[in-house]
């Protein structure tokens, strides 16, 4: 199965971000990626946070089980059982090094259990959310429905199989 991350609404690329826990802000270059599980320095795809959208898709596996469908790959995050994606806030220097400052979640656990099982029939979990928050900054802390909107669809580039033609 897919994962893909369709993002719009961006907050723009010169946001300030606050410096130290009390400390001023100022402005910087703001990137969004999704993170690596176990490996926050790994990030798939940066977009500048000035794009029109950003797309991002992951591998995964899922397997149905008597709790429901169960959701595992190298970019999903499993902390005391509940899945989620991170997406990455942060800002990158001259030398092109990325430095987080702030992390949004996708709830995998907020997925309809229906649309998550058409999913892993179909092939593509499809998450649609905007990335600025109601004060015009990065999106962060737990993202969950009404502000993310989970869809099944089928994997259109999967190879065709006998039983499909």
């Amino acid at each position: 199965m897919l994962i893909r991350i369709e993002a719009v609404d961006l907050p723009g690329r010169t946001h300030p971000v606050p410096i130290g826990r009390n400390g001023p802000e100022e402005p910087r270059e703001v990137h969004v990626a999704v993170q690596r599980r176990s490996r926050p320095g790994e990030l798939l795809d940066p977009h500048p946070g000035d794009a029109e959208s950003a797309t991002w898709t992951l591998e995964c596996t899922a397997t149905a089980g008597p709790t429901g469908t169960d959701v595992q790959g190298p970019y999903v995050q499993d902390r005391l059982g509940r899945r989620f994606v991170y997406l990455s806030w942060g800002t990158v220097d001259e030398e092109g090094v990325f430095s987080m400052f702030r992390r949004a979640k996708l709830m995998l656990d907020m997925v309809p259990a229906d649309v998550l099982a058409e999913a892993a029939r179909e092939g593509v979990l499809v998450a649609r959310l905007g990335l600025t928050d109601p004060q015009g900054g990065p999106l962060c802390a737990r993202v969950v429905p009404p502000h993310v909107t989970w869809t099944a669809e089928r994997d259109t580039y999967a190879p065709v199989r006998a039983k499909d033609v």
